[in-house]
């Protein structure tokens, strides 16, 4: 009888392999053959049950070629021959301390595939170097065949981590809150490219097993009703706990208090955790060390309602042996902070910005120039993927003459390179050897080169333009989209917008109901040759749009009035110049009726 065999890394097993394959054989071949001829009649290449089949036999081929690989990694590593996960994370510094069995988090990461995740909240515009420690992480869980997933707190976000604040943080707008949403979500499919590209550059080749997601925390919370989380994890948890962190009992004695939903933000963060762990078997957390606290309250939860889901084992633990191994724990990296011990971030007024817009790349490469002798080690095993041979020798070279700042300059290219690019990468070094080697300011090769707009077939994550533009609200409302999209900079001509459009290669971002608000996601719909009274019913809370073109190309539009638009002194295509018109060359634009803007994508 053949081996049963059982895949932790994406719940694929033999009994899972059989079934389909049995499925694929049962089709006859005149089915097959008929799929084929109507294909054909439709004008679509076609794809055969056969082709399926191969396709399907191949991808199982390589997730068990990639479970074999992590069994003989497993058996190296009992015998010494190779660190652990967890051993080079701490061996970079990146551990700063268990949430649970450390011994048992080692054997677990060694024995079995199980996931990891951070998460962060949009209460900011923009990730910051702070927010890196836990995403580097991640990083390397991902090029290590480890499923990853940075968790957007969508939801938790509107209530804020109350962890080692004096009193409620200040309440966001909702457009704001939203606008920071879009950023971060952006930001993190942009640093998920780069660890592709960074972790190719250090020798790491992508293998089909690997496997990242962005995941928004909306997609359960704005569905789940209050009361099935307060009946399913509520009755597990205790007010002790809960009472005795550091935090609570602060607020309390200052007398400032806590209302009941900061107090319960735990309990959100564990429902999180929960349902990582039942979709996707993530059974580590990992955050910066000011997390301890809800790390543990979330491992606590989470652990006792594992013991009584049979659904949970029979997906990912078949066997009874195999289930003592898993269990959620989590670890804290070290908080970052200035030579003088403070935390980096937007309370302290002190964040170094991930965000183009709001720290270019040369005063990003200038940060990390200015890092201390005695910290730039630490940083370079802390952002970036050098082997620890390489910065033993590059240390070794700094020490020769520190005054070159060997090392700072290594740090700040690799780092540069990994949030922004190459490109990037190599103009900041030059625009700094340039200003400090008495030449210009800037690099000539880069400001001689001619500004143009990208296509969005040529846009990437690393020159994809600023997202954020202000209109006036004359140049948004009562226009065909077409126009608003020349307006906003997304097309070269109205011509070229009115072309997108009709090919189906613009779209807007799409409210959930036929109120003027959008909850807190983000779905886009294709724009159509509406009327031009169509616009104004994708203005979310008044004074918001946002626009894609192609994958990486967004604007995020601010709506303000003619009146404030003059004042600021900012101009645009079409401004002060064309009033309302028809569609271009002649096409006329037909209203279309507005259910035809509630598809999804």
């Amino acid at each position: 009888m053949a081996q049963l065999w059982h895949c932790p890394a994406c719940s694929f097993s033999s009994a899972s392999y059989v079934s389909s394959t049995m499925l694929l054989r049962s089709q006859s071949t005149n089915a097959g053959r008929l799929s084929l001829l109507r294909t054909k009649r439709r004008g679509v290449a076609p794809v055969s049950l056969f082709q399926k089949r191969n396709i399907t036999m191949n991808y199982v081929r390589r997730m068990r070629e990639g479970e074999e690989t992590w069994r003989t990694y497993a058996e190296e590593i009992k015998a010494g021959k190779r660190k652990s996960f967890l051993e080079l994370m701490e061996e970079r510094g990146l551990v700063n301390s268990v949430i649970g069995d450390r011994d048992a988090l080692n054997k677990m990461w060694t024995e079995r595939r199980v996931g990891v995740y951070a998460g962060v909240d949009p209460t900011a515009p923009s990730l910051h170097i702070g927010h890196m420690l836990p995403f580097m992480v991640l990083a390397w869980a991902y090029v290590h065949g480890i499923r990853t997933v940075f968790l957007l707190g969508g939801s938790t976000g509107q209530i804020g981590d109350p962890t080692d604040r004096l009193g409620p943080r200040a309440k966001m707008v909702s457009v704001t809150r939203k606008e920071n949403m879009v950023n971060m979500h952006l930001q993190l499919k942009r640093l998920g490219m780069s660890i592709d590209r960074y972790g190719a550059k250090h020798g790491y080749k992508r293998e089909m097993i690997w496997r990242r997601s962005i995941v928004n925390n909306n997609t359960w919370w704005l569905k789940e009703p209050f009361f099935e989380v307060m009946k399913t994890m509520g009755e597990t948890v205790r007010l002790g706990p809960m009472l005795g962190r550091d935090t609570v009992k602060n607020r309390l004695q200052s007398g400032k208090g806590m209302s009941l939903a900061e107090f319960t933000y735990p309990l959100l963060q564990a429902w999180d955790w929960w349902q990582l762990i039942q979709q996707q078997n993530i059974l580590v957390q990992v955050g910066g060390s000011d997390q301890a606290g809800n790390i543990q309250f979330g491992m606590d939860a989470t652990k006792s309602l594992m013991k009584g889901d049979q659904d949970y084992w029979r997906k990912h633990a078949p066997k009874p042996e195999d289930r003592e191994l898993l269990e959620p724990m989590g670890f804290t990296t070290p908080l970052l902070t200035t030579p003088s011990g403070q935390k980096f971030g937007k309370s302290a007024g002190n964040a170094v910005w991930l965000d183009q817009d709001m720290t270019s790349s040369f005063d990003l490469y200038q940060f990390f120039l200015r890092v201390p002798d005695e910290n730039v080690e630490q940083y370079l095993k802390y952002f970036t993927f050098l082997p620890i041979p390489t910065i033993n020798e590059v240390m070794e070279q700094h020490v020769q003459d520190p005054s070159k700042r060997v090392a700072q300059h290594k740090l700040a290219s690799e780092f540069v390179e990994l949030i922004r690019g190459p490109v990037e990468a190599s103009k900041a070094e030059k625009d700094h050897r340039s200003i400090f080697g008495g030449k210009t300011a800037v690099s000539d090769e880069m400001d001689a080169r001619p500004k143009r707009d990208l296509n969005p077939s040529e846009t990437s994550p690393f020159n994809a333009p600023s997202p954020h533009i202000i209109l006036p609200r004359s140049l948004v409302v009562g226009q065909f989209f077409h126009k608003v999209l020349w307006s906003a900079g997304m097309a070269p001509s109205k011509a070229e917008a009115f072309r997108l459009i009709l090919n189906n290669g613009a779209a807007v971002a799409s409210r959930s109901d036929a109120n003027a608000v959008m909850d807190d996601k983000v779905s886009y719909v294709p724009i159509k040759t509406w009327d031009k009274d169509m616009t104004e019913k994708f203005i979310i809370d008044g004074s918001m749009m946002i626009l894609k073109v192609g994958k990486w190309k967004i604007k995020i539009i601010k709506i303000v009035s003619d009146e404030e638009f003059e004042k600021l002194g900012l101009d645009a295509p079409g401004w002060k110049g064309e009033g309302n018109e028809a569609a271009p060359d002649g096409e006329k634009e037909t209203g279309k009726s507005s259910s035809e803007s509630k598809g999804s994508t």
